[in-house]
């Protein structure tokens, strides 16, 4: 995300709605979070959208809200950044991870369902790079066993799944607003979504130390509250959000015509689902030599998750370097993200998917 020219687009609102912010010196769960929330649970098409610190807050808020603590079990990928896994290791709960599929690189259903033991509470699906995870599947599983499916949606604002927007397809959802994100802000912030009233109420009390009024407090909670300057900032970047994606797509749909005929595997967008494009990834054979070669033409890619959640040193305690996830350590070969954001031109786009036909000679 080109960040400097996102701000100079923007600069006018910007600095009249962190100007008005500023001036109310009311920094926290103010006028601008209130108004946040109620927009960005318009847009998800949910009830309840509570803002929070981060989307690493989020994952975790939305677990301890559904119950989740400590001795249980909560199944996910190992195709995710660690916050995925902190959230859950935080609760002193037990991450159970299962293999991706090979197309999206989402969690595969079919690995599911023998995953789960009596210690089981959640199921945690990661809509990896803005393409959402196999929901109808995951929650028939859930409703069968009796369990809970949380969305970690920190990568999919906007993404929707038979017309309805990620966010509002399990019992609750996070998201994050880092600032490279399809809607980030200009520091930290995250958002919990769900049409659950109680859960709701339960992450309100987590986000801000249980506090139920002056000078009371009903839980131990957390410091996790989204800050006025960041929903300020939001709101101006969330009114614009149509016309990001859209741009956003144009650009996949521009780099699907130019790729087509490479050696490139760019996953398909299957009926019923819509990306959001938070990243454009393809599989690339001889993956190295293409970064090397399109960095010495002026071209930045990105190689996600090198080394996968479960072989990080972090996790070694948690017993996760003995999960046997092949497709997600060949994936870890051969992901690449190619630019994509509303800020790049369709010559840049052409110009990207030009040196890589040049590359492999096609």
């Amino acid at each position: 995300m080109d960040l400097k020219a996102e701000y100079q687009d923007l600069r006018p609102q910007m600095l009249e709605a962190m100007d008005q912010a500023l001036s109310s010196m009311q920094l926290f769960l103010g006028p601008n979070v209130q108004a946040l929330e109620q927009e960005f649970a318009q847009f998800c098409e949910v009830q309840h959208a509570i803002g929070c610190g981060s989307g690493t807050d989020a994952c975790q808020l939305a677990l301890e809200a559904a119950g989740v603590g400590p001795g249980d079990e909560v199944i996910t990928v190992g195709w995710t950044f660690i916050a995925t896994i902190a959230a859950i290791v935080h609760l002193g709960a037990q991450p159970v991870l299962v293999d991706i599929e090979p197309t999206h690189f989402n969690m595969d259903p079919a690995l599911v369902e023998p995953a789960i033991t009596s210690k089981t509470r959640a199921i945690m699906p990661v809509h990896i790079y803005g393409y959402p995870a196999d929901m109808g599947a995951l929650q028939k599983i859930a409703d069968k066993h009796g369990l809970l499916v949380i969305e970690d949606a920190c990568q999919a604002h906007g993404a929707t799944l038979e017309g309805k927007r990620v966010g509002g397809l399990g019992a609750a959802a996070a998201f994050s607003f880092y600032l490279s994100k399809a809607l980030g802000c200009y520091g930290e912030g995250g958002m919990i979504t769900t049409n659950d009233a109680g859960l709701a109420e339960r992450v309100r009390l987590l986000r801000n130390h249980g506090y139920t009024g002056k000078y009371d407090h009903g839980t131990i909670g957390y410091n996790s509250r989204l800050d006025e300057v960041q929903a300020a900032v939001l709101r101006v970047k969330l009114a614009r959000i149509e016309d990001s994606l859209a741009r956003r797509r144009h650009q996949a749909e521009l780099y699907r015509e130019r790729l087509n005929g490479t050696p490139l595997f760019v996953p398909p967008e299957e009926p019923g689902y819509r990306h959001c494009f938070y990243m454009f990834h393809v599989r690339a054979p001889q993956r190295d030599e293409l970064v090397t070669y399109l960095q010495e033409r002026g071209i930045s890619t990105a190689q996600h998750y090198v080394h996968p959640v479960h072989q990080q040193p972090a996790v070694a305690r948690y017993g996760l370097a003995e999960c046997h996830l092949p497709v997600t350590e060949h994936a870890s070969q051969e992901i690449l993200i190619l630019p994509c954001h509303p800020y790049l031109s369709d010559e840049q786009i052409l110009y990207v998917a030009e040196q890589v036909r040049e590359f492999y000679g096609v």
